[in-house]
């Protein structure tokens, strides 16, 4: 597993990581035990980046991870957590008070003293640009509350703003295939700024798998299903923001190339490769709802990609996607 450095943390992760939404909510049920057979599974195979959120679940994937971690005391896992979702989206609700509070409820839920990195959750456009926001972050950290902070977001132009502060360690954004503007826009400031990216929604919420087919059915509590139209949040979340049609085209047509390029690995292990191959990119946070889907994921963090595959994923965007994506986000 290769790693790299997460921006101004200065920790060392592996490149792949484990994103954990799935072990709180929105992609149907995860018994309890296979969530923390999952988190084993993904450690065993050289993850040690693992991201929740607070509100995921409820809490549940915080309250997992945190007894993960009491079971393994001697793991060195990063865990990086997000706040900010819980209350009305207004830029008035991001105070020191608060994020005291929800910290507080982290806190307990993971089981530790300091949070490794605490992440404002795509939280309305104007947050980013508060002086008292940050204020407010960096007494955070100077009260051990925090190690590090940063920002997830939704489009370029807020990561942008969240840089050009000198304590945002990282940001998260959803870069993949399907998503290629943060490639071409984020990924060179980040690299000058020394600021970490942290690379979610990598396979179009799994379109990239190449597995769906216009049949294919998702849980009613599966955010594939209720969230297509962006109802429950930024439908960007949702496969990229790529419409369905669109999207199980161009997934066949990744397959394709990603087969001539890697044969004995699957189109999603080509993806998250293609994606580590990308300079600027700290770590990638593919979700796993089972300890197969766990170690192969982990297992992409070894495969190479070509300079000739790069420049085919970037003609397939170019000529099926960047129309529709690219002014979006």
């Amino acid at each position: 597993m290769k790693h790299h450095e997460l921006g101004r943390t200065h920790r060392n992760v592996s490149v792949i990581g484990l994103g954990t939404w799935q072990l709180g909510a929105d992609w149907g049920s995860v018994d309890e035990g296979e969530a923390l057979a999952v988190l084993d599974a993904a450690h065993a195979s050289g993850v040690d980046f693992f991201d929740t959120a607070d509100v995921y679940g409820d809490g549940r994937s915080e309250q997992l991870i945190g007894r993960w971690l009491k079971a393994n005391p001697q793991a060195e896992v990063t865990v990086a957590t997000k706040m900010g979702r819980r209350v009305e989206q207004v830029p008035e609700a991001y105070t020191l008070d608060a994020f005291r509070a929800w910290n507080d409820r982290s806190r307990a839920n993971l089981g530790v003293d300091t949070l490794d990195l605490v992440q404002l959750h795509c939280p309305p456009t104007a947050v980013y640009s508060s002086d008292a926001v940050y204020d407010a972050l960096d007494t955070m950290v100077s009260e051990g509350r925090i190690a590090n902070y940063g920002v997830s977001v939704e489009t370029v132009d807020e990561a942008l703003t969240a840089m050009a502060r000198p304590n945002v360690a990282t940001v998260q954004i959803i870069v993949n295939a399907f998503r290629h503007k943060p490639i071409e826009q984020v990924l060179p400031v980040a690299r000058q700024a020394g600021v970490g990216i942290i690379a979610r929604v990598p396979l179009a919420s799994g379109m990239l798998a190449n597995r769906y087919t216009k049949d294919t059915q998702f849980a009613a509590d599966d955010h594939r299903n209720f969230n297509r139209d962006g109802s429950s949040f930024d439908v960007g979340e949702t496969f990229s923001g790529v419409d369905y049609a669109t999207g199980l085209e161009a997934a066949g047509q990744f397959a394709a190339l990603a087969a001539a390029e890697i044969p004995e690995a699957t189109s999603a292990q080509v993806a998250l490769a293609w994606l580590a191959a990308q300079d600027g990119i700290s770590t990638i946070i593919p979700g796993a709802r089972s300890t197969a889907q766990a170690q192969a994921n982990a297992a992409a963090g070894s495969l190479e990609v070509s300079a000739d595959f790069n420049d085919a994923v970037r003609k397939l965007y170019d000529e099926k996607l960047r129309a529709q994506i690219h002014p979006r986000w």
